[in-house]
């Protein structure tokens, strides 16, 4: 059964292929998850419609994650933890806590969009990246000072 699809599918393509698909696929999950359409003319001209729609949703959220980008750029949060001997924490800085010191300051961010490459477990100054949009990453420079 050949359909159209409406989002980016991971295993079967981007917005606005055409994929042929196994129909009890198409029935059962594709078309009622509002994911694909069945590919006629009709179907076509209104996918065509709704790309420029997407095109322009897309790049004004890409807009606005470069502004966000260039503001979390000039950003420094503290993170105080408890300390152990030689400078080591009892625990770890997680991405909830960078999450809940950005929505102090303003800024809406997902916890699962905050990207902390290696574990930080010791006091200092570390980089973590930020996925604002899929083109825009942003770098947050994060303090991990002692606790009092």
């Amino acid at each position: 059964m050949k359909i159209i699809l409406r989002q980016n599918v991971d295993t079967l393509g981007t917005i606005g292929e055409i994929v042929n698909v196994k129909a009890g696929y198409a029935r059962n999950y594709l078309i009622p998850r509002e994911m694909a359409y069945v590919a006629s003319d009709g179907a076509i001209r209104a996918l065509e419609t709704e790309k420029k729609q997407y095109e322009v949703k897309m790049s004004k959220a890409k807009a606005h994650a470069d502004v966000v980008a260039g503001q979390l750029a000039e950003l420094q949060i503290s993170i105080p933890m408890q300390v152990g001997e030689e400078g080591r924490l009892f625990g770890s800085v997680t991405a909830p806590m960078i999450a809940q010191e950005l929505e102090l300051r303003g800024y809406h961010v997902d916890r699962r969009l905050i990207i902390i490459e290696e574990p930080i477990k010791t006091l200092g100054i570390f980089d973590v990246k930020v996925k604002l949009h899929p083109e825009v990453v942003a770098t947050l420079k994060i303090w991990v000072i002692g606790q009092e």
